[in-house]
């Protein structure tokens, strides 16, 4: 079997790809009554009425929405929740995230193998630059694109064709690595490469095209396209 050619740029989704939600997913979880079950209904909630918004022209910052939906999770049962302690919630919760034990040390394999590394977020601009700072990412990145400027959000074609262009290269150049299924279906149908990180709880979607690599954390997937030619 011929060794892979290795992509332009490695696009690196943010939010549960490189960090961790866990200490997070406890905290909306008391916000919630301690109901750790309703957290998958939240994230589901916030992904859709992101795509709504972007169906419907309109932009809203990611955190905005995903305490949006918060609310709307807490008041079908009976939780009263404010926008502002929700919104301080979500978004000082999302900005303090610390990463997955292993990524450091892949981004270095990465970077040492000679890629180009460029996060790729829903976040805004100013979320995912306190992500990064807090989490001491910055220092293993090339670029950081949030969706902002196109006002779209992942999975909406136009902004992979948007992220592709800030770089400039052609869709089959870029690979997109992350941790869900929707993400990596919506780059694959765009025409980039794509790398699955099967963090718990995370699903390919079977309607979609496969991923050249699947592998249960982001050192593997390091190893992986560190051995592209």
């Amino acid at each position: 079997m011929e060794p892979k050619i290795k992509p332009k740029v490695l696009f690196f989704d943010v939010n549960e790809t490189l960090l961790d939600l866990t200490q997070m997913k406890k905290q909306v979880a008391e916000a919630l009554g301690g109901n750790d079950h309703l957290l998958p209904l939240w994230f589901t909630t916030m992904l859709q009425y992101s795509l709504v918004m972007s169906a419907s022209g309109r932009y809203e910052p990611f955190g905005h929405i995903g305490a949006a939906a918060l609310q709307m999770v807490a008041a079908n049962h009976d939780i009263k929740m404010t926008e502002e302690d929700a919104r301080n919630l979500v978004i000082n919760g999302l900005r303090n995230l610390p990463p997955h034990p292993e990524v450091k040390e892949a981004l270095s394999k990465l970077k040492e193998a000679g890629y180009t590394l460029v996060s790729l977020t829903n976040s805004s601009d100013e979320g995912v630059q306190h992500q990064f700072e807090n989490a001491g990412l910055n220092s293993y990145f090339d670029r950081r694109l949030s969706i902002e400027p196109v006002k779209k959000f992942k999975p909406f074609t136009d902004t992979y064709d948007w992220a592709a262009n800030q770089l400039n290269i052609q869709p089959e150049d870029c690979m997109l690595i992350a941790a869900h299924g929707w993400d990596v279906a919506g780059a694959l149908w765009t025409g980039w490469r794509a790398a699955f990180v099967s963090r718990p709880g995370q699903q390919l979607f079977p309607l979609a095209p496969q991923t050249e690599i699947n592998a249960p954390d982001l050192l593997k997937v390091a190893d992986l396209l560190v051995a592209y030619h």
